[in-house]
């Protein structure tokens, strides 16, 4: 749907037909374009359904180092070897960064948000200090939050409310 923001009025005109009980399951990322778009146009009118990765509940207690380390990505998680799933992570995050986030409208150049990334990653489970993440980063704190909020509405990192 980012790529064909023109198909929200049309199915608004299709949702709000009298005693419609047609449905349309929309697939696409929820990034900012699509969700200001679609708060604009479809507000009342749809639903987001997030799709988590795989789970220890799916993959078994005996997959679990393999799930911790590969992540919950399929086609990280089904790879056959370790290679082939850090190669498959590694494009994925490139592809994201590079392609994905700007054709969403997001105009931060990829090499700073990529070391971002990696940078929160070594924070992972840690209670967040934006000032010392930001002073590490050489940026102020306010861009440090903004690129936390613009990884976490992208649906790449999850934060956890106190």
């Amino acid at each position: 749907m980012q790529r064909r923001p023109e198909l929200f009025p049309v199915l608004r005109v299709l949702v709000d037909r009298p005693n419609a009980t047609t449905r349309f399951l929309v697939l696409g990322s929820a990034g900012p374009a699509l969700l200001r778009q679609s708060s604009e146009t479809l507000a009342g009118r749809i639903a987001y359904h997030e799709l988590e990765g795989l789970g220890l509940d799916e993959v078994g207690l005996e997959a679990a180092p393999r799930l911790w380390l590969r992540g919950g990505f399929p086609r990280s998680f089904l790879a056959q070897t370790e290679r082939d799933s850090f190669e498959w992570r590694r494009g994925f995050v490139r592809t994201f960064l590079e392609r994905d986030l700007p054709s969403l409208g997001v105009q931060i150049p990829a090499p700073p948000l990529h070391r971002f990334w990696q940078m929160l990653s070594h924070y992972h489970g840690q209670t967040w200090n934006g000032a010392e993440l930001a002073r590490a980063f050489g940026v102020a704190a306010t861009t440090v939050r903004r690129y936390l909020d613009l990884l976490a509405s992208a649906l790449v990192v999850r934060l956890l409310p106190p």
